[in-house]
């Protein structure tokens, strides 16, 4: 059972007009906990309830059916366990229900402590390399023609946009999310390729000021790939 002070954060986490609409809301245990959900065009509304910490943490359990056990689910996880068929977006693809509708997280209140932490990470980080972090373009390649295409890593959407590709074994031109190609679109070059964005070196083929082995910049705390877990668990260590 919760103790006063544990309920007292709770109640602390947002104002009470910011909450007065939403669905399931529930204060206690120092975390705020609301009805939320996932559809699939397949299997329809899978319906939990999410929970949000003052460190920036979500937790979701799942009552698809009345027999789910997952619990303490990531939003990514929970938007891959509702069968959701456009995954790896969740901050769009998990709603809550505001006065009868169903919102995006992205446009709620409740992102406010998980993108605070985010930033958070991402200043101690760069303060902890003492220079930006840097990554060097990397290529994916299509499973149907074999195409490589260049992504660039410069930011924390664009090294997310690459580890999502990377994570697809089924990724083909058509996925490509900076323009609209098929694989007919000629691919770069090899004596482009070679130009990978390095900042000590135009050819460099790889170095430690331009290959990063995981940052807070490239690895995410609601991905459930395994590399993403182990650098969060080292980090939380």
């Amino acid at each position: 059972m919760a103790n006063v002070e544990e309920i007292q954060c709770g109640s602390m986490l947002f104002r009470q007009e910011e909450l007065r609409e939403m669905s399931g809301v529930n204060v206690g245990g120092g975390y705020v906990e609301v009805m939320c959900g996932c559809t699939s065009h397949r299997y329809g509304d899978a319906i939990a309830k999410l929970r949000v910490f003052p460190n920036g943490n979500l937790e979701i359990t799942c009552e698809c059916t009345p027999g789910c056990d997952e619990d303490k689910l990531t939003p990514a996880a929970f938007e891959k366990h509702s069968g959701r068929e456009t995954a790896k977006k969740w901050k769009n693809n998990v709603w809550v229900i505001v006065g009868g509708e169903k919102i995006p997280l992205s446009k709620t209140v409740l992102l406010k402590y998980y993108n605070e932490a985010l930033k958070k990470c991402n200043r101690s980080n760069r303060r902890s390399q003492g220079t930006k972090v840097f990554h060097r373009d990397e290529f994916v390649g299509c499973i149907e023609c074999g195409k490589e295409r260049r992504f660039r890593l410069r930011s924390r959407d664009e090294c997310r946009l690459h580890h999502n590709a990377m994570a697809d074994p089924n990724w083909k031109c058509s996925d490509f999310p900076y323009d609209k190609i098929t694989c007919e679109a000629e691919e770069e070059r090899g004596s482009r390729k070679v130009y990978r964005g390095c900042t000590r070196s135009p050819t460099c083929k790889g170095c430690t000021s331009c290959v990063c082995f995981g940052c807070e910049l490239c690895r995410f705390s609601d991905c459930t790939c395994q590399t993403c877990v182990d650098f969060t668990s080292n980090v939380k260590a």
